[in-house]
């Protein structure tokens, strides 16, 4: 199947600095912020398919609402607004280039007083979003100077556990809404003069420690111990663990899209090597060329989904792994 790809007259844009004019630009499509599903943003799914993928889908509708609360209070260990979490959003979004994302999160944001014009405030969002475009389209280059650079714009630790749980998520987000744009064949939408280069992959670190301080048990709450307890028996979030566990709540929702996401045999085929590659790298390019193929070499619809979106969410992990420890 040929792939289609479309101009669209939408479009999204991002600054880095605000804007006190009452005469803002607002996005082409203020309507994306209004949607029943922030998670899918109400991509109309095959019954079948939702059911069989609620065990998934259920935590990451829960995490859209848990990392972008309608209403934030900052204080001095919480510090990022909800202007923050939008933006840093958006900048994930763009980065991954996923039109449906990009709309939803630019009318989200685009209603919200930015922050103050200071040297410092502007200093700190700009640092913000190069790390959150770094980090979601080419991690690795994350070192141990980009972490050191949160911290001296001001971010505390659970800030920094809670903007790299955002990043890793907005692209777990986008390649699922990718997957399900291609399984109902919508049209690629692109950006004229907006090309975006294929993301590169995390560093492999094959013995991992961690560069956050981790939560110490004995200043640690009865939802952080419970949290540790939990998900330190899990291989795949075994090391992450005592540094996510700042943010328990996240934390327990992640672990909760792992463990009903993990496929009991892995499968290799030609077509799902070659999807998987792109959804990694480009997933503003796949499309329906790349799903069809799953279909017609065999594999049912909903095992192609789940292989698909299975390989987003390791993204997401091998992200916070680069973004929050080194090798040892």
């Amino acid at each position: 199947m040929e792939q289609r790809r479309f101009s669209g007259k939408g479009h999204w844009y991002h600054e880095t600095q605000s804007n006190h004019s009452q005469t803002d630009v607002l996005p082409l499509v203020p309507e994306a912020a209004n949607v029943d599903d922030r998670f899918l943003l109400d991509l109309e799914l095959p019954e079948k398919i939702v059911t069989a993928c609620h065990g998934w889908l259920a935590p990451a509708r829960a995490l859209c609402h848990l990392l972008f609360p309608l209403n934030i209070e900052v204080n001095r260990l919480h510090t990022l607004s909800a202007y923050d979490r939008l933006s840093t959003a958006l900048t994930v979004a763009q980065a991954c280039g996923v039109q449906r994302l990009c709309n939803h999160y630019a009318a989200l944001l685009a209603p919200l007083p930015g922050p103050d014009s200071s040297r410092e405030s502007n200093r700190r969002l700009a640092q913000i979003t190069q790390y959150a475009r770094q980090l979601a389209s080419s991690p690795d280059v994350i070192d141990h100077k980009a972490q050191l650079q949160l911290d001296e714009v001001g971010l505390t630790t659970y800030d920094i556990v809670l903007i790299n749980q955002i990043i890793g998520f907005i692209g777990f987000q986008a390649r699922v809404v990718a997957v399900f744009q291609a399984l109902l064949g919508h049209p690629v939408r692109w950006l004229p003069g907006h090309h975006i280069p294929p993301h590169s992959l995390p560093v492999t670190i094959r013995v991992w420690t961690p560069v956050l301080p981790v939560v110490e048990l004995r200043y640690a709450t009865p939802f952080q111990l419970e949290s540790l307890s939990r998900w330190q028996a899990e291989p795949e979030l075994q090391a992450l663990t005592p540094v996510l566990s700042h943010e328990p709540a996240l934390l327990n929702l992640t672990g909760e899209i792992l463990v009903n996401h993990r496929q009991s045999e892995p499968q290799t085929h030609g077509a799902l090597t070659a999807a998987v590659e792109l959804l990694t790298r480009s997933p503003d390019r796949f499309s329906a060329a790349q799903f069809t193929p799953l279909i017609d070499a065999g594999i049912p619809d909903i095992r192609a989904i789940n292989l698909l979106t299975q390989s987003a969410f390791t993204g997401w992990l091998d992200r916070l792994r680069v973004a929050l420890g080194k090798a040892e």
